[in-house]
């Protein structure tokens, strides 16, 4: 096995572990009187993600892997472990708001508002260039800020208790 299939065989059973997760976390929030705001966008994050790991394996697996790129990548996987630790069983795939619960200020929230999606915006970008695939990277990118712009203004407004 390559280091390239080795990557990329962790990178998806860590997306599907997390699917596992959030659907756990979403039911058990649901289950305590939360609500699911915006999921019509939910669906674009669910196809660009699978479009972004199919494309890695078929342009990447046959790749060398960039130790540079690889560490950055390992940096961002830190960050994702302090996201998922900090949030709890309150970390889901789709906006889900408990009412009367408070926003969480610890953790990597300390500093800035949205720590998960800077992580997602690095991993789709890094992971491409652990593969030397540049252009990748931009595509899907510049598709992510598209619909990371929806799903910020969404989330934000469903935490300020207002329509989006």
């Amino acid at each position: 096995m390559t280091p390239a299939i080795l990557l990329l065989a962790f990178v998806t059973l860590e997306r599907l572990a997390e699917l596992v997760l959030a659907r756990r976390n979403t039911r058990a929030l649901l289950a305590q009187g939360a609500v699911e705001h915006a999921p019509g966008h939910y669906p674009l994050i669910v196809v660009m993600h699978a479009l972004w790991l199919a494309g890695l394996w078929v342009f990447g697996a046959s790749q060398p892997v960039s130790p540079f790129w690889f560490g950055v990548f390992v940096l961002l996987q830190a960050g994702r472990l302090w996201v998922l630790a900090t949030l709890g069983p309150r970390w889901t795939t789709r906006i889900i708001v408990l009412p009367g619960a408070p926003l969480v200020a610890k953790g990597p929230y300390r500093l800035v508002s949205h720590p998960n999606y800077l992580v997602v915006i690095g991993e789709i970008a890094v992971l491409p260039l652990c593969f030397g695939l540049w252009w990748f990277a931009i595509i899907f990118s510049i598709a992510n800020a598209a619909i990371l712009t929806i799903r910020i203004r969404a989330e934000a407004a469903a935490l300020a208790g207002t329509p989006p």
